[in-house]
């Protein structure tokens, strides 16, 4: 038996290629687990520990704790709570999600409670964007003065250019 193409008996080979891991998922996407088709239509309450993607026509409530995708083909009437929530379809009702992004084909009517909010060129909404986070808007305060030019008198901080014209 040889050991570089010599003759011998069928040896098992190992394979040299490594192998490849199973993907990790970011932490910050779900997977869609659940689709509404485009032919379907549903009354009632939906809820979910993972994504939902929505071709079809939903009337309702939607709770997930995973992202919801609405495609344009879909047409959604419902209050909406959800991680994620991308929409190139309709929604009509209130939504509550840490982000929504709203595609160019996307048109929403209803209020948004949200972290982030994305709103792409040609998109539609018609509501009130509430963020709740304890954020202040900055303060105006005048300018500081220089320790060396403390206001005295009647005209204290006025600056005042005298030229004598002829």
């Amino acid at each position: 038996m040889s050991f570089l193409g010599g003759k011998g008996k069928n040896q098992p080979t190992l394979d040299p290629s490594p192998r490849t891991p199973t993907p990790s998922r970011p932490s910050t996407s779900s997977p869609i687990e659940s689709t509404i088709g485009p032919n379907t239509h549903i009354k009632g309450d939906v809820q979910g520990d993972g994504g939902l993607r929505v071709d079809g026509i939903v009337e309702g409530t939607i709770e997930l704790t995973g992202n919801l995708v609405v495609t344009e083909s879909a047409k959604i009437r419902a209050q909406i709570k959800a991680n994620n929530i991308s929409v190139a379809g309709a929604i009509q009702g209130n939504v509550t999600a840490t982000r929504v992004e709203i595609l160019d084909t996307g048109r929403v009517w209803g209020d948004l409670t949200v972290k982030s909010l994305l709103v792409n060129e040609g998109a539609y909404f018609r509501g009130e964007t509430i963020m709740p986070q304890d954020l202040k808007p900055p303060q105006l305060q005048p300018p500081a003065l220089v320790k060396d030019e403390e206001p005295s008198g009647a005209d204290a901080g006025t600056v005042v250019d005298v030229e004598v014209q002829e």
